[in-house]
């Protein structure tokens, strides 16, 4: 370790060093030393900018010194886009920190380097500083503000935004986390806190407010006369010809404005290095004068082929970066260091390091899990050293504690590097690719990548990490009690849920729903007995009564419902035993080499969700039944990639894949997608689309025929009569419900032999039904892609002001917005009303009824950015992914659905940016109830993944009747539909096992737990009464203990340490599912004993009860037929649980 090396660094100008023998990590090792040894800044320049972001994760695990990334624009030389203003705002605070940085380190690569900056001065000047104690004026703030293109709001929703209430002024910084509240005394800063976005609640108070310009280069009127002057000076062209000239001039910005940066200073920008202590040691590597030279050269290339655009007068290179020369001048003024792997020769200020690669353990083929384990083991048997271990994550950590499990090696985790001091062998979490042998200090420091292949480490991860998400479930979860709501108790019937409350008896305090009956009479349900509880989805949900307590009307209704479920459970189960008759093709999964190679060419890395989804789908297409599976998934969630993976293994057994979409746009971009990823691979991928000729498409057709068309993707084209297929064995479905009736029953027809495999963001109800009563199989995509933001949607009455301020919003930040207005006969009078609204705006207009060119070509245009406001219909809700569109308006939201309005709103935050959507309707009292609830809906659920849980809710506000035909209407009237549903899976399970039905097996009670011990989830603990009431019904809808275990770990994680009484709850619950499970019907217990009652049909030997009786009489004997009492000193409660868990798992272990 360089700690131990027996020189020093001298801080003398133009003092150079060179390390060899520097490999993987531990040149981010040796950049951390040196940074932690050397008392000053470190600049590290990398080649390229994933290697400095790579570089700066690896050194985090080596040491706690501050890491500052230099961004650069991430635009082309002279490009027509502008960095985002994220971007640009960490240039600018890392600039305003570079000068005052004692002591820590500074990446960027060669590239941002050599790009020249904005003067200090400007940013000293232009950067506004608020302090308490503070003089400043409303008046003069505000302007301050909007000189900086800060926009004012009635709320705050927003980066770059500011509002005033009294004597309250808000503003939300860009790039701060929080907005914050500065509250005046006349014009005098009183006091400054950080508020909460969402509930507008104070977080904590702050002394001095930073805001930085959102802009490189000032925009004040003196900045645009400077630029104007210098532009006449510089390129002596007429004024009128240049775009940006023009703009510039009227106080606008055009996009890409970056590339005349010196244009608004008097005077040459400076480089980076006039940013620098002056004490700061350089890092470089031998890659600097390659890359400075590469670069500079397509800048330059760049440069010349721009300047035939007459249109543009562009800046030379040379007052924009600095030349690779100029470059090399400027690093010899500062010390340095050159890191390279190679061995040095002998000379002064050259040192070798003594890094060593670690031996060759990672081997292919079948059995390389195992011959990599057996060659790691046998490095370690023969190091005589320390061994450190490096993961990327927590989940990585445990896949590695398992392979190391297998040969005993049992690493201790640590948090800091050099804590591997006190171990044989370490753990830690880094992000390191490569490891290497410290030959001085005698220890290896081993990554994933230097043991195994990512394919080994991803089976082990997803083996250990494996969770099977139950679909069912997670319906039944989403739906949240709330008071006034209407309920079904399966014993009492139709009531309303009041509320929650803890009620004391015996001394043991509990928690309560209040259920509302008619007549007024309440009735209380301990939360113990939650499972008998479920939320009422009638056919109307209107005019529905309440049970009366006490009467048999409930009886008689439930007795009559149950008889008609069981004849649908019949119906269903023909259903089944039709569809499992229909054998299909069986596809063979046996050439996985040359599958893994196609999966290896996924640029983006699987989540658990997409993984589960693929394995389920290849698992069907390799069975004789035929496939009919639904990919849940919002938008971007990965589905197209578990389609394309599932057409590969089609085309490996020599079949065709048919892929079906709504609207031509949406062909067209599956077609690229598809086209890009199967790039690689002998496929050939057409499209069939209202684009092509009568000849073209006659042709197209007459291959499909032959078999020499692998892929074919169409709009309904797909469904003619005329299409022949060669041998068709995939049909994969995007968007199942934007086809109509005649559609959906040639999709039928195809069914009889074909695998189909549908994708979809928001299942219609009917569809849900389909898969929650397994007539198609379900796989749900929830994960959403990394650093996704969800939608923020806001319900609005129509108002201009609300439309441009919300357009303006937009476009100032660079983006786009999609504003839909479905009516095609008016839609030319909008845009014209939003172009003289928001002239500002550049604005087009693209529809349905447009020739399907022009309508490419705005939406191509749109695509590009080269206008910010497309006015438009439906036609873009399954359209062109456009990632800087990132507001969308949508006027009479009221008329559309909330499938539709959810994939609309998915039309928007395709980057990493926070998108909006505005919902706009006539004045709330004027639209139906429907489209209130709709409404409500959406905006409730905005979270990344929300589809599955919109198609429940459309359910609810549908009405259930539809899904099962008007006969089954009044049962579901009667009881409710989450209750019709419960007893018809409960049928149908009966039916399959070839049981007889009866009311016990349609309506399986639980084992009921009495044993006098306080058992809740304290207030204290989970203060809210919603999600206490969420997890309560969570705990009562367990199916099994490794379940039960997940949730302990959640709340957990969620709110901390379990009090006593939450973990009483959890062992109860655990003592209920195990009885259930094998014939108990309850259980009492005190102080002095209790019973324990059996079902007729339990599961436990006679043999051993009788056994148990006769050896202890004293403590065991039957009460009657089907109850065991015992009597036993069980006055402490936690010796009482104890007792009874020990017993109840006696009583398993000897069931029969």
């Amino acid at each position: 370790m360089l700690e131990k090396n027996s020189y020093t660094l001298s801080i003398k100008t133009g003092n150079n060093y060179q390390f060899g023998q520097i490999i993987g990590a531990a040149k981010a090792l040796e950049c951390a030393n040196v940074a932690e040894r050397s008392t000053r800044p470190v600049l590290i320049i990398t080649s390229d900018i994933q290697s400095a972001l790579r570089l700066k994760e690896e050194i985090k695990q080596f040491t706690e010194l501050p890491i500052i990334y230099f961004f650069d624009w991430q635009t082309l030389p002279y490009d027509n886009f502008s960095p985002h203003k994220d971007i640009i705002l960490s240039r600018l605070s890392t600039l305003y920190k570079i000068p005052i940085l004692k002591h820590g380190i500074i990446i960027m690569p060669v590239k941002t380097i050599m790009q020249r900056v904005c003067p200090r001065d400007f940013l000293y000047k232009y950067t506004l500083m608020m302090h308490q104690g503070q003089k400043i004026s409303f008046d003069r703030l505000r302007t301050q503000l909007e000189q900086a293109e800060y926009t004012y709001a009635n709320q705050i929703t927003n980066y770059g935004q500011y509002t005033i209430h009294g004597s309250l002024f808000d503003i939300y910084p860009i790039g701060s986390k929080f907005p914050y509240r500065i509250n005046f005394f006349d014009d005098k800063i009183d006091s400054i806190h950080l508020f909460d976005i969402e509930n507008k609640h104070q977080i904590k108070e702050v002394k001095v407010i930073k805001l930085l310009p959102d802009h490189e280069f000032p925009t004040d009127k003196i900045a645009i006369e400077v630029f104007c002057s210098r532009w006449r000076e510089i390129f002596n062209r007429s004024d009128k010809i240049d775009h940006i000239y023009n703009q510039v001039s009227k106080g606008k910005f055009p996009v890409g404005i970056e590339y005349w940066q010196p244009l608004f200073f008097k005077k040459e920008l400076p480089t980076l290095f006039s940013y620098l202590p002056k004490n700061t040691l350089i890092i470089t590597g031998s890659f600097l004068k390659t890359n400075a030279i590469d670069f500079w050269q397509d800048t330059n290339i760049r440069f010349e082929q721009k300047q035939i655009d007459l249109k543009y007068s562009l800046i030379n290179p040379l007052k924009l970066w600095l030349s690779p020369d100029n470059l090399f001048k400027e690093l010899k003024i500062w010390p340095s260091i050159k890191i390279t792997s190679k061995i040095l020769v002998k000379k002064k200020n050259y040192v070798n390091c003594g890094y060593k690669a670690i031996p060759k353990i990672v081997t292919k083929g079948s059995s390389a899990k195992d011959e990599s384990i057996n060659r790691l083991c046998d490095f370690l048997n023969t190091f005589t050293g320390k061994v450190i271990f490096s993961v990327e994550n927590e989940g990585r950590r445990k896949s590695l504690y398992e392979i190391l499990d297998k040969i005993k090696i049992y690493p201790k985790p640590i948090t800091r590097f050099k804590e591997y001091l006190q171990n044989s062998y370490s753990i830690i979490i880094g992000a390191s690719e490569c490891g290497f042998i410290d030959t001085r200090q005698n220890y290896a420091f081993i990554c994933e990548n230097d043991v195994f292949s990512k394919q080994i480490i991803n089976e082990f991860y997803y083996n250990s990490n494996k969770s099977i998400v139950n679909p069912y479930s997670i319906i039944r979860n989403l739906i949240e009690l709330h008071p006034g709501q209407l309920i079904v108790h399966i014993d009492h019937g139709i009531g309303r849920y009041i509320g929650l409350t803890t009620i004391t008896l015996n001394k043991i305090e509990a928690e309560y729903l209040i259920i509302s009956y008619a007549g007024d009479t309440k009735l209380y349900i301990p939360i113990s007995s939650l499972h008998l509880i479920s939320k009422y989805t009638g056919v109307t949900n209107q005019n529905i009564h309440l049970h009366k307590l006490g009467s048999d009307l409930w009886i008689r209704t439930r007795q009559k419902a149950v008889e008609k479920i069981r004849d649908v459970a019949v119906e269903l189960l023909d259903i089944y035993a039709k569809r499992a008759t229909k054998t299909g093709f069986a596809f063979v999964h046996d050439n996985k080499k040359t599958y893994e190679m196609f999966c290896k060419e996924f640029q983006f890395e699987i989540t658990n969700d997409q993984m589960q989804a693929i394995n389920a789908v290849l698992n069907d297409m390799c069975q004789p039944l035929i496939m009919d599976r639904l990919i849940c998934g919002d938008v971007g969630f990965g589905k197209t990639e578990v389609a394309m993976r599932a057409a590969f293994l089609a085309l490996q057994n020599c079949k065709q894949v048919a892929i079906l979409v709504p609207t031509t746009l949406l062909a067209q971009q599956h077609y690229n997608n598809f086209h890009d990823r199967f790039a690689n691979w002998p496929v050939r991928i057409e499209m069939l689309s209202r684009f092509r000729s009568f000849k073209e498409e006659k042709e197209l057709l007459k291959n499909v025929s032959e078999g020499k068309i692998d892929i074919l993707i169409s709009t309904h084209k797909l469904l003619m009569n005329d299409v022949k297929w060669y041998d068709l064995g995939l049909l994969i479905i995007d968007e199942e419900h934007r086809f109509g009736v005649r559609h959906k029953e040639r999709i039928k027809a195809l069914q009889s032999n074909v695998d189909i495999l549908t994708l979809t963001a928001t299942p219609i109800p009917r569809t849900l039904n389909m898969a929650m009563n397994g007539i198609r199989d379900l796989s749900i995509i929830s994960s959403p892609p990394d650093r996704r933001l969800p939608v923020k949607t806001f319900v609005r009455e129509y108002d201009t002001n609300i439309v441009r301020e919300v357009i303006l919003r937009e476009v100032r930040r660079g983006g786009q917005v999609y504003y839909l207005y479905n009516n095609i006969d008016n839609i030319e009078k909008v845009a014209q009303l939003l172009i003289e609204l928001v002239p500002e705006a550049q604005i087009a207009i693209g529809h349905g009824k447009m020739r399907e060119r022009d309508l490419e070509r705005v939406m191509n245009d749109f695509y590009h950015q080269r206008f910010n406001v497309l006015v438009c219909t439906t036609i873009i809700e399954t359209g062109l992914d456009v990632p800087s569109a990132n507001t969308i308006i949508i006027e009479r939201a009221d008329h559309f659905g909330l499938a539709q309005l959810h994939q609309l709103r998915g039309r928007v935050g395709r980057s990493y940016h926070q998108a909006y959507a505005w919902l706009l309707i006539p004045k709330m009292q004027n639209i139906t109830t429907d489209a209130q609830q709709r409404l409500q809906a959406i905006v409730d659920l905005e979270d990344l993944g929300a589809g599955f849980a919109l198609a429940t809710q459309d359910l609810e506000i549908r009405g259930a009747g539809q899904l099962l035909g008007e006969e089954q209407s009044g049962q579901i009237e009667s009881i409710g539909y989450t209750l019709y549903m419960e007893i018809l899976e409960n049928a149908i399970k009966a039916l399959k096992s070839g049981s007889e039905l009866s009311l016990k097996d349609l309506i399986p009670i639980p084992a009921e737990i009495e044993i006098m011990v306080p058992a809740l989830l304290p207030e204290k603990f989970i203060p809210d009464i919603n999600i206490r009431l969420s997890i309560y019904k969570k705990i009562a809808s367990v199916v099994d203990i490794k379940e039960l275990d997940k949730l302990k770990i959640e709340l957990t994680e969620r709110f901390g340490k379990l009090p006593d009484v939450a973990i009483t709850l959890f062992d109860i619950t655990a003592l209920r599912l195990i009885a259930h499970k094998i014939g108990i019907l309850k259980i009492k217990a005190n102080e002095k004993g209790g019973f324990i009652e059996f079902t007729s049909s339990h599961k436990i030997n006679p043999i051993w009860i009788i056994d148990l009786i006769q050896k202890h009489p004293k403590h065991w004997q039957f009460d009657g037929e089907t109850r065991l009492k015992f009597t036993r000193d069980l006055t402490e409660q936690k010796i009482r649980i104890a007792w009874l868990q020990n017993f109840i798992n006696e009583l398993e272990k000897n069931c029969i």
